[in-house]
C-alpha cells in the first residue's frame, strides 16, 4: 500500500484553470524515463525540479538528461546558472511560474519533473515569512560551533525541531544553523512555520504523480551502481575542471550537492578516495529516505509503483480521466 498525504485537503481547483502535471519521486526511482514517454505521448513540456541540474558543468554527478534525451524532450531550468551562484527556492517559484504561464499559452501542459520536495511545496502554496537573519544569534551558533562541535548542534536543532533535523544533514552547517537561528527568535520551530495550511497559491489544475521508491536493498544496490557508473564517466575530472573555471567552496549551494561535497572533499584532500566513494553513496542513500519522508506528507498525490510494467498506462489513463 503506498502512502497517503496526511495534510489537510486543499480547497478543489476550478475545472476550467490550465492543468498542470507534478511528477516526483526520490533518486533513482525512474523520474526522467516517465517524464519522456509522458512528453511524447501528450502535449507536455518538462519543467525541472531539481536543485542542481539549474548548475552549468555539473553533469554527471546530477545525472542531468543527455544530450540524446534533451532531443527528445527539451528541459526547462536546467543549466541556468554557474556553480558560484545561490538558487533558491524562491527563485525557482519565479522562474517556475514564468515558464508554465508561457507553456500553457501555447496550449500545451507544464510537466514539472523532479525530487527537489521543497520547491514543489514552495510553488504550489508560497513561501512562508521568515525572520531576517540576526549577526548576534548567527556569532552565538557560530562559537557554540567552534567550542562544542557541529554534533552537539545538530543534536539540539534534533530536540527542538526533530523534522528539520531529519530533512537536513548533519553536516551541514549553514543549514543546521539557520533552523537553530529561526527557532532563537521566534521560539517556532523552522518545520512548523514552513509547514503551508494548505492553501493553493498555483493557478492550475494539479495532477500530481508520486513515484514509490524500489524496495530498499534493491534502492541501495542501485544507488551504488550509479555511482560507481559516475565515477567511471568522469565525475572526478569534472570536478576538477570546475575548480579550473570556478572558485569553489565546500559550503556554496552548488557544492552542498550529493557527490560534489564528497568529491570536493577528496580533490582538496581532505579525505581519501575510498572514503569518497563511501560517503558519496551513504548520502545519497540518505537523500533518497528524506525525500521519501518529504513526499509522504504530500497530499493529492496519486502512487504509482515505478516496477509495474503498466505503470505508463495507468498514468496516462489518470491523466485521459482528468480531462473527461
Amino acid at each position: 500500500m503506498f502512502p497517503t498525504g496526511s495534510e489537510p485537503p486543499v480547497e478543489m481547483a476550478s475545472a476550467d484553470l490550465p492543468l498542470a502535471i507534478f511528477l516526483m519521486g526520490p533518486t533513482a526511482s525512474g523520474k526522467t524515463g516517465l517524464a519522456l514517454q509522458l512528453a511524447e505521448r501528450l502535449p507536455c513540456d518538462i519543467v525541472s525540479v531539481d536543485s542542481a541540474l539549474v548548475y552549468r558543468g555539473m553533469d554527471i554527478g546530477t545525472a542531468k538528461p543527455g544530450a540524446a534525451e534533451l532531443a527528445r524532450a527539451p528541459h526547462r531550468l536546467i543549466d541556468i546558472c554557474t556553480p558560484v551562484e545561490a538558487y533558491s527556492a524562491a527563485r525557482f517559484r519565479d522562474d517556475a511560474l514564468r515558464e508554465m504561464a508561457e507553456i500553457s499559452a501555447r496550449g500545451r501542459i507544464p510537466l514539472l519533473v523532479g525530487g527537489t520536495m521543497l520547491y514543489f511545496r514552495a510553488l504550489q502554496y508560497g513561501l512562508s515569512e521568515l525572520p531576517q537573519a540576526d549577526t548576534s544569534v548567527r556569532i552565538q551558533l557560530e562559537n557554540e560551533a567552534r567550542e562544542s562541535g557541529l554534533g552537539a548542534l545538530y543534536a539540539r536543532l534534533a530536540e527542538v525541531d526533530p523534522q528539520s533535523a531529519a530533512r537536513i544533514h548533519r553536516n551541514d552547517p549553514q543549514r543546521i544553523q539557520r533552523a537553530l537561528e529561526v527557532f532563537e527568535l521566534t521560539g517556532t520551530p523552522l518545520s512548523r512555520l514552513q509547514r503551508n495550511p494548505g492553501v493553493q497559491q498555483l493557478p492550475y489544475r494539479l495532477i500530481k504523480l508520486a513515484l514509490a521508491g524500489i524496495p530498499r536493498p534493491q534502492l541501495h544496490a542501485r544507488i551504488e551502481t550509479r555511482f560507481h557508473e559516475m565515477l567511471s564517466a568522469g565525475l572526478e575530472q569534472e570536478m576538477r575542471s570546475l575548480l579550473d573555471r570556478y572558485p569553489l567552496e565546500a559550503e556554496m549551494p552548488s557544492m552542498r550537492t550529493v557527490g560534489y561535497r564528497q568529491m570536493l572533499g577528496y580533490v582538496d584532500g581532505r579525505c581519501g578516495y575510498d572514503e569518497m566513494v563511501y560517503r558519496s553513496i551513504v548520502a545519497t542513500r540518505q537523500l533518497a529516505k528524506r525525500q521519501m519522508t518529504w513526499l509522504r506528507r504530500e497530499s493529492g498525490a496519486n502512487w504509482f509503483d515505478s516496477a509495474d510494467p503498466e505503470m505508463l498506462n495507468r498514468v496516462l489513463k489518470l491523466i485521459a480521466d482528468d480531462a473527461m
